[in-house]
Order: structure tokens, then C-alpha cells, then sequence
């Protein structure tokens, strides 16, 4: 039993998708309703995305709108909007929260750059876990003697070549996305 290389695979796949699911919420100035997608809600004794206690919509080009649908944790929502790191203010007007998407200055893109770098590091943080993981059974399964040192050694440099080529993913997506963020 060596290691399973697709499993390892989807894994890394896994951290890029989150990667870009995170970075879908970073927008330059335009409202999108992913711009909410990351805000977590403290509700019904847990943290739930802000999607599954309302309904977000886009207004127009710089104003979202959420209608939360149990009025009692109205005041959560819109906490946990201003708490994300996202620089939005929401104004509540009985059980709606509209949401004015600021102008992007020059420092609020700094910002915004900076904040997908710390996704683009999760990612690849993410991906070096896989990575371990998958080094880990290969140690394993050479030490049980199911496999040899000369296989133990190919299949550890295919899990880094693996590994090497996701880190290079997750680096071209944030690049593209600090190029967006910076665009005037």
C-alpha cells in the first residue's frame, strides 16, 4: 500500500479552491454579493456563513444589501460585517443592512493586498500539510516494508513536484488578484 497521489492531489485542489473562494470576497470597489461570502455570523449557538441567516443582493454598483431573516441577531450581522477586515460599514434599517462599498483608496488597496496575501499563506500552508501528510504514509509504509527506499524516493519527490506546482498555482491566482486589487 503506497500512497494515494489523487487524494493528495484533490487535497492540494482543496486549498486553491478555498484560496479562490476567499479571494472571491476581496472586491476593488465594485459591490458583488461574494463580497460577503467570508463573514461568519455568530447565531444559533454557532458561527454560520452570513448567506445562510439572510439574503444578500447587490443594489447597484456600490451598495450591497442583506435581508437577515430572524430579526434578533440583526445586531450579530452587522458586527460580524464590520469585524471581517473588509472595511464596510454597514447601515441597518430595521432587519436590511445596506451595505455603501467604499472607494478604494490607495492605502484600503494596500490593505486588501495584505489581506490576500494572509489567504494566499493559509493556502499554502494548506498545501504543505498535504504534503506532510503524504510524506508521513510514505515513511510509514517504508518502515512497515511495504514499499523500498529507491520507491519511498521517487514517490517523495512526486509529492513534492505535486506540491511545488500548487505553491506555484496558489502564487500566480494572488499575483493576478493583487494586480486586480492595484488596477486604477
Amino acid at each position: 500500500m503506497s500512497i494515494d497521489k489523487k487524494d493528495l492531489e484533490r487535497r492540494m485542489d482543496g486549498a486553491i479552491t478555498a484560496l479562490q473562494s476567499d479571494l472571491a470576497g476581496l472586491r476593488t470597489g465594485r459591490a458583488s454579493p461574494n463580497l460577503l461570502d467570508t463573514v461568519m455570523v455568530p447565531a444559533y449557538g454557532s458561527d454560520m456563513p452570513l448567506s445562510q441567516v439572510g439574503s444578500v443582493s447587490v443594489l447597484d454598483a456600490r451598495t450591497v444589501s442583506v435581508n437577515i431573516w430572524d430579526k434578533s441577531i440583526v445586531g450579530a450581522a452587522d458586527k460580524a460585517i464590520r469585524d471581517s477586515g473588509l472595511g464596510l460599514n454597514p447601515v441597518t434599517d430595521g432587519t436590511n443592512l445596506r451595505i455603501p462599498i467604499p472607494v478604494l483608496n490607495e492605502e484600503r488597496r494596500h490593505e486588501l493586498t495584505k489581506i490576500a496575501g494572509k489567504y494566499a499563506e493559509q493556502a499554502r500552508v494548506a498545501v504543505r500539510n498535504v504534503r506532510r501528510d503524504g510524506m508521513d504514509q510514505l515513511k510509514k509504509a517504508e518502515k512497515d516494508g511495504e514499499i523500498g527506499e529507491d520507491q519511498s524516493r521517487g514517490l517523495s519527490d512526486d509529492v513534492q513536484k505535486l506540491t511545488d506546482r500548487h505553491i506555484a498555482r496558489i502564487d500566480e491566482i494572488v499575483k493576478a488578484k493583487e494586480a486586480e486589487i492595484m488596477q486604477v
